[in-house]
């Protein structure tokens, strides 16, 4: 079914719709007898739909109607009242058994995404069909069941790329989350006599930042948050002439952990925000820095000085409560290690494991040459009491974890990129769901011919990201002051009947100036609601800077407002693609978008230099990926040679 009517119809066709209504003649396409969709009219005076009229003039060279000769190129958009009278026919929901919803046909397709019981339950079978195993991944298995095995590691050192469906399908810097899945990283099919290059080499760093003026922008663009898919804070851009760019030690895809000491990998985007345009001279950051794909493995601390043999018991309430201990391989050496423990889970609480212990047995079973699938099974089927004997030894830094990582909460995942784990880690995220988090409202006001609006605006078309025009702000002389409706962050949408979402700056400014002039104003705009509630001083901490809206209110917005554009990556045979994605459609969670979360230094992606941390992947090679879990997205990833068409939408980061 499609994703936006609901209903089945070939991909290039137009959408079907239950109308509540019988529609006017004069709103129905000719050629196809439905209502119009993207209304496009002739110099001769008809109106069809955009693709019905594009292909019946592949095949012909006159109008359907009166047969008077004509071109596509002719043919123009319908006025906007025409099409503002066409989204707001009433439609019935499709799925009428579990939803009785009628709406505008404009919000038909957030009604399915958001809010339809009977669209979720489809895209719930869909999943258990597509995808039957994914349940039993899902949770503990039974006593005596066997966790699916993985696949063998293979001859070149390169990972098994697994499409995992729990977690948060995460393609991934060294985060052994449960869901990991990474098509950055694939195995070759040639590779025997190939390098290895196992490791993808990751460091922390802290860095030192001087402001001669306490209150000057660093001169960043961030996305992420645990409010978001991304989970941790990613830089997104670091912008000319700068602090940062003075600096020259942070660069776009590092991974923001500590800001003045405090730990920021697990807080909002808005706190995180917030951390980061607090004034000061000086600002201590610690970053998780990619450096890209090594030719061997990491090696070991030669200053490992003692060792010790620890019991430890953990005690369950049930069999399918979870430890909260995160479980990895390593690249050079044999066995499981710790590692992070969950915070609030059982293990954390307990304080007797520590990250980097060695797992040499659970419950008696020698696991010195086992796998975290292995020891995560026998931690499931445990009823109570389960007894760990580990070796800690000092001094040694934790190295790469390879093709497969797991945890007591009976998640596998699968990474080939490891991070120097002396950091403090954030805990299990909370997940991210899209929402139609904002309200559409129309202002009409009568004013003085010569009051000004008093406002200011931002983006356009014409615009880096392509942005719909927004309120910059909303000055203290003007009529749109003293009404009040109108408000910083707004999107403008038209004003007297003029569209202008698909306007750049100069001609968004030019309609409001001109229209300015009349005795009444009629303006259409969305208020961004937001989904968390910012810092209470985020605002007054924004005073000193060039005022734009957070990444995340951007992620609200309706789709037909979103700018989409087709980014061509092209590799070798022997390359991975690079880049690494979180997100996807889970039963659990529903509908999450696919973001771009790391770009790997060397890679197609990172030499293209178009696409960005926090991008959201919309279309593979044409192919939706609205509704898609990771398990479909990512085999479709692993399948182009040599080349992917990526269509993408490209919100600009937080500038902090």
């Amino acid at each position: 079914l499609c994703c936006e009517c609901g209903q089945a119809h070939p991909l290039l066709d137009n959408h079907l719709y239950n109308f509540q209504d019988e529609v006017d003649d004069e709103l129905i396409c000719h050629i196809c007898l439905q209502p119009l969709l993207q209304p496009m009219d002739t110099p001769c005076g008809h109106t069809y739909c955009f693709k019905c009229l594009e292909n019946f003039m592949q095949e012909y060279n006159f109008c359907p109607m009166d047969r008077k000769k004509l071109s596509f190129q002719q043919c123009h958009k319908s006025s906007l009242l025409v099409r503002n009278l066409l989204d707001k026919l009433i439609v019935l929901c499709p799925f009428k058994a579990e939803c009785q919803q009628t709406m505008q046909r404009c919000e038909l397709e957030a009604h399915l995404q958001n809010r339809c019981p009977g669209f979720k339950k489809y895209k719930s079978e869909l999943q258990r069909k597509r995808n039957p195993i994914s349940k039993g991944k899902e949770e503990p298995p039974a006593k005596g069941e066997a966790n699916t095995p993985k696949d063998p590691e293979l001859p070149s050192g390169g990972s098994s790329l697994v499409a995992e469906s729990s977690g948060a399908a995460v393609v991934s810097l060294g985060t052994a989350e449960p869901g990991l899945v990474n098509p950055a990283f694939e195995e070759t099919e040639e590779g025997e006599n190939l390098p290895q290059r196992t490791s993808l080499v990751a460091e922390t760093t802290t860095i030192e930042i001087h402001r001669e003026d306490p209150e000057e922008e660093l001169g960043m663009r961030i996305v992420g948050g645990k409010d978001t898919p991304l989970g941790n804070i990613v830089v997104q851009e670091v912008l000319r002439d700068s602090v940062i760019a003075a600096d020259g030690r942070i660069a776009p895809g590092d991974h923001i952990l500590e800001v003045n000491g405090v730990n920021i990998s697990s807080v909002t985007h808005c706190q995180a925000v917030s951390f980061l345009r607090h004034p000061g001279p000086v600002l201590h950051l610690m970053v998780l820095q990619e450096k890209g794909f090594s030719n061997k493995t990491a090696q070991q601390d030669s200053t490992s000085t003692t060792r010790e043999v620890i019991h430890v018991t953990l005690v369950k309430r049930d069999r399918s409560e979870p430890l909260g201990i995160k479980l990895i391989r390593k690249t050079d050496e044999a066995g499981i290690f710790i590692l992070d423990l969950l915070e609030g889970g059982l293990a954390a609480k307990n304080g007797k494991l520590s990250r980097n212990d060695r797992v040499l047995s659970i419950n008696g079973q020698d696991l010195r040459q086992g796998t975290p699938e292995a020891a995560a099974q026998i931690i499931q089927t445990t009823e109570s009491r389960v007894n760990f004997v580990i070796l800690r030894q000092s001094g040694v830094q934790l190295g790469e974890p390879v093709e497969d990582g797991s945890t007591s909460n009976s998640s596998s995942s699968s990474s080939n990129g490891g991070s120097p784990v002396h950091h403090r880690r954030r805990p299990e995220q909370s997940h991210y769901r899209r929402k139609s988090n904002y309200q559409k409202k129309t202002v009409a006001i009568k004013k003085e011919p010569k009051e000004s609006l008093g406002i200011t605006i931002g983006g356009g078309r014409d615009n880096k990201n392509k942005l719909p025009i927004y309120v910059t702000s909303v000055q203290p002389i003007g009529c749109l002051f003293r009404d009040g409706r109108i408000k910083r962050g707004d999107v403008l949408l038209s004003i007297n009947g003029i569209d202008l979402t698909h306007l750049n700056y100069y001609e968004a400014v030019s309609a409001l100036k001109s229209n300015a002039a009349s005795h009444s104003v009629t303006l259409k705009a969305l208020e961004i609601l937001s989904l968390n509630s910012p810092e209470p001083s985020l605002d007054i901490r924004e005073q000193g800077f060039s005022w734009s809206p957070l990444w995340i209110t951007w992620l609200g917005l309706p789709s037909y407002l979103h700018f989409c554009q087709d980014i061509v990556l092209t590799k070798g045979n022997l390359e991975s693609w690079g880049f690494s994605i979180v997100g996807g459609f889970e039963e659990s969670k529903g509908n999450q978008p696919f973001f771009i979360k790391t770009i790997v230094p060397g890679t197609p992606a990172f030499r293209d230099r178009k696409l960005k941390c926090g991008d959201e992947i919309v279309a593979v090679n044409g192919v939706p990926a609205t509704g898609m879990s990771n398990s479909e997205l990512i085999p479709m990833l692993k399948e182009q040679r040599n080349k992917v068409t990526l269509t993408v939408v490209s919100w600009p980061g937080s500038l902090v």
